[in-house]
C-alpha cells in the first residue's frame, strides 16, 4: 500500500503540469489509473477500520455473550473482503487491470447448444452484478427456436480482464434435454472468448483493410429493427477476423461498437502470436486455451461442476449457474502462481 500511495502521488503531480492535457487520450488513461489507485487505497483503509471495529466488538462480546453471533458474522464478511483483495493482488499481468469484451458462441448441436449458450449468458450477467461490474450487451443474436447464436458483452471496471481470463475456453453441459420428447441425456458445448479493451494502446487498423457490411438485425426490437439495415458486420481482411454488432438501433453506434471489438481482437491476435514465438524460442509448446475444454457442468444423473484445469469442483451447480464463479477464478489464479 505505501508503494501505491507513492505511485498515486506521482500521477497526481503529473496532472498539475500544463502540457498534461495536450494529449487527451493519455490524460484519460492517467485519470483512470488515479481513480483505480484511489479506490484500492480507500478499500484498504475501510478494511483496516472495520477490523479495528470488529476487535473492539469482540472485547465487548466477552462481557455480553449475546453479541457473539454478530461478531462471527462480521468476521466472515471481513474474511470475504480480504480474500477478494488477495485475489486482486494476483492480477499483475500487463492487461489484467483493463476492462474487457466477453463473447459466447454455441458449439455444434443446434437448439441444444444455443440454449446452453444463453444459460452461460445469464450466468455471466449474474456474476457481473455480484462483482459490481458495469456491463453492456453489444451483440445478441437469438437462436432459431431457443437460446442464442452469439452474444458479446462490454464489461467495465477494475481488473475485469484479469478476473475473466479464467473463463476463456470451451464449457461443456450434460443434462436431460428440455427439447427432447424422449427425455434423453444430451451433451452441449459453448465457447467463451475474452479480450482486453485497449483504448490506450496504439493499434493501427487501416480503413482499406476493413470490409463493412450492413444488414437487418434479427430478433426482438419492434418494427424499426426489421425495417432498417442497422446491424454491422466488419471483416479485417489481413487477419480474417469477423465481428458483428446489432444491439443498437443506430447503425453508427453499431459501427463504433464493432470497431471496438475488432481492435480488441486484432490486439489479442498479435499478442497471442508474440507469445507463441516466445514459447517456441523457449522450446515449450503453445497451449491453445480457446480450443480446450476448461469446465464441465453436469446436471444429470448428479449435480457437479468441475474445472478440468485445476480439479476444483462443487456439487452446487445451481449456485454456479447463478454466477458464483469466485472459487473457480481463485483456483485458476492460484494454479497460475504455482
Amino acid at each position: 500500500m505505501p508503494q501505491k500511495e507513492e505511485q498515486l502521488d506521482i500521477l497526481l503531480k503529473k496532472t498539475q503540469h500544463a502540457e498534461f492535457w495536450s494529449d487527451a487520450a493519455k490524460a484519460r488513461v492517467v485519470q483512470k489509473e488515479i481513480k483505480s489507485l484511489q479506490e484500492q487505497l480507500k478499500r484498504w483503509e475501510s478494511l483496516n477500520k472495520q477490523v479495528a471495529d470488529a476487535l473492539e466488538l469482540q472485547e465487548l462480546s466477552s462481557e455480553d455473550p449475546s453479541m457473539a453471533q454478530e461478531v462471527f458474522e462480521w468476521s466472515q464478511k471481513l474474511q470475504d473482503e480480504l480474500e477478494s483483495m488477495e485475489l486482486q493482488k494476483m492480477l499483475s499481468g500487463p492487461d489484467d487491470g483493463r476492462s474487457a469484451l466477453l463473447a459466447i458462441h454455441p458449439g455444434a448441436g443446434g437448439t441444444e447448444s444455443q440454449d446452453w449458450a444463453q444459460m452461460l449468458m445469464r450466468m455471466y450477467t449474474r456474476f457481473f452484478e455480484r462483482r459490481g461490474f458495469q456491463y453492456d450487451l453489444l451483440d445478441d443474436e437469438p437462436g432459431d427456436e431457443a437460446g442464442i447464436k452469439s452474444a458479446t458483452f462490454e464489461i467495465n471496471g477494475d481488473f475485469v480482464y484479469g478476473t475473466l481470463k479464467s473463463e476463456i475456453g470451451v464449457h461443456r453441459l450434460v443434462r436431460i434435454s428440455p427439447f427432447d420428447s424422449n427425455a434423453r441425456r444430451h451433451t452441449s458445448f459453448a465457447a467463451v472468448s475474452v479480450y482486453p479493451i485497449v483504448e490506450d494502446v496504439e493499434i493501427v487498423i487501416d480503413e482499406k483493410d476493413i470490409k463493412v457490411d450492413t444488414y437487418r438485425a434479427s430478433g426482438a426490437g419492434g418494427q424499426h429493427i426489421n425495417k432498417t439495415d442497422s446491424a454491422v458486420r466488419m471483416t479485417h481482411l489481413p487477419t480474417g477476423i469477423v465481428v458483428t454488432c446489432q444491439s443498437e438501433r443506430s447503425q453508427h453506434k453499431n459501427r463504433a461498437n464493432a470497431l471496438k471489438l475488432l481492435r480488441a481482437r486484432v490486439y489479442q491476435k498479435h499478442k497471442d502470436e508474440e507469445e507463441a514465438k516466445q514459447k517456441e524460442k523457449e522450446g515449450s509448446k503453445l497451449k491453445i486455451e480457446w480450443g480446450s475444454q476448461i469446465r464441465s457442468y453436469t446436471l444429470h444423473p448428479y449435480n457437479l461442476v468441475k474445472d478440468v484445469r485445476t480439479d476444483w469442483e462443487t456439487s452446487n451447480a445451481r449456485a454456479v449457474l447463478d454466477g458464483d464463479l469466485d472459487p473457480f477464478i481463485k483456483a485458476f489464479l492460484l494454479s497460475g502462481q504455482k
